[in-house]
């Protein structure tokens, strides 16, 4: 993903967000609906996620130290997840708690036209915002479908912008309901079930966005088809016999890590051995531009046999 798309896409969805909020605050305050109170509270978790977003990838570009020799790319992972536990807790928490105590004490709504007004005028921002980061994340995510998207993309940005906008254009959508039928029936209590509704959409969110940054955060390897790369290219090298052992792990969205135990010949002597290593690293970010990061461990292939069985189950034989 381009730092510039995802960006673009963060300020977009940001600066929507902060001016529904203020709007939806201000129709809670003059209309008294709880499903307004419940939206202004979900777009002002949502700017501050944005927020958050843009310090991440800010963080994420500190240069590496004696205690982080590998940088701070993952800075970007630990801030996206921050992001869904305020989603959880704020947007969602808060929106289930509001809806349950105006079930039990409803409130007439006075001005009613005033949200209505306020939730077309949202939509049509927040559809914006939505539109804007459909067209960035189409520059990066080729032919995959969109959840192959959201739950493959290494860079969250993206991800998790789109899955807040989605959601906050099917909260709209709810509170809307809401509003509408408390004003057609006279009853508030589809007001407090449009915020139930809001909560519940805001927790099943950041449940997804939850699952999906802790497993970057546990540490994710590169993806079938740069590791189909990455191998070709060790194998490839006339020098190699064997590709023994490879492990990938991506240090941040944008850096990866290459770990590969190659097998040369019994004859080769050290400094060809040593020219060959080079000219693999050469071959691997030649395939995988990301791989930044490569480790090779030469060593001899001993192929298994009776008397001799491998101690290695990973041996990947160099094409013929």
């Amino acid at each position: 993903m381009s730092a510039s798309g995802g960006n673009k896409a963060i300020v977009a969805a940001l600066l929507a967000n902060l001016g529904i909020a203020v709007t939806k605050f201000v129709a809670f305050a003059f209309s008294g609906s709880s499903s307004m109170l419940a939206e202004g509270v979900h777009s002002l978790a949502d700017t501050s996620n944005q927020g958050l977003l843009l310090l991440g990838g800010r963080q994420s570009r500190k240069k590496a130290d004696e205690d982080h020799p590998f940088g701070f790319g993952r800075e970007r992972y630990v801030y996206a997840f921050v992001v869904s536990i305020i989603l959880f807790s704020i947007g969602g928490v808060f929106s289930l708690y509001e809806g349950y105590e105006k079930l039990h004490d409803p409130h007439e709504l006075t001005n009613a036209w005033l949200p209505i007004v306020v939730l077309l005028v949202a939509i049509c921002l927040e559809g914006f915002s939505f539109r804007t980061a459909i067209k960035e994340s189409n520059h990066v995510r080729g032919k995959q479908g969109w959840i192959q998207f959201v739950r493959r993309a290494k860079a969250p940005e993206l991800p998790v912008v789109l899955l807040e906008d989605f959601a906050a254009l099917i909260g709209l959508v709810l509170a809307l309901l809401g509003v509408g039928l408390t004003i057609i029936t006279g009853n508030p209590v589809f007001d407090a079930i449009g915020t139930l509704c809001i909560g519940v959409l805001l927790v099943l969110v950041a449940i997804v966005l939850g699952i999906e940054t802790k497993s970057l955060l546990v540490g994710e390897g590169a993806n079938p088809e740069d590791t189909t790369a990455i191998r070709d290219a060790i194998n490839a090298n006339p020098k190699v016999e064997a590709l023994i052992h490879m492990k990938t792990l991506y240090l941040g969205p944008d850096e990866l890590l290459v770990a590969a135990k190659v097998a040369f010949g019994r004859t080769e002597q050290l400094t060809e051995v040593a020219h060959s290593i080079n000219d693999l690293e050469i071959s691997i970010r030649a395939a995988v531009p990301i791989a930044r990061v490569i480790y090779i461990e030469p060593d001899v292939y001993l192929a298994p046999s009776a008397d001799n069985p491998s101690t290695d189950a990973f041996v990947i034989k160099a094409a013929d």
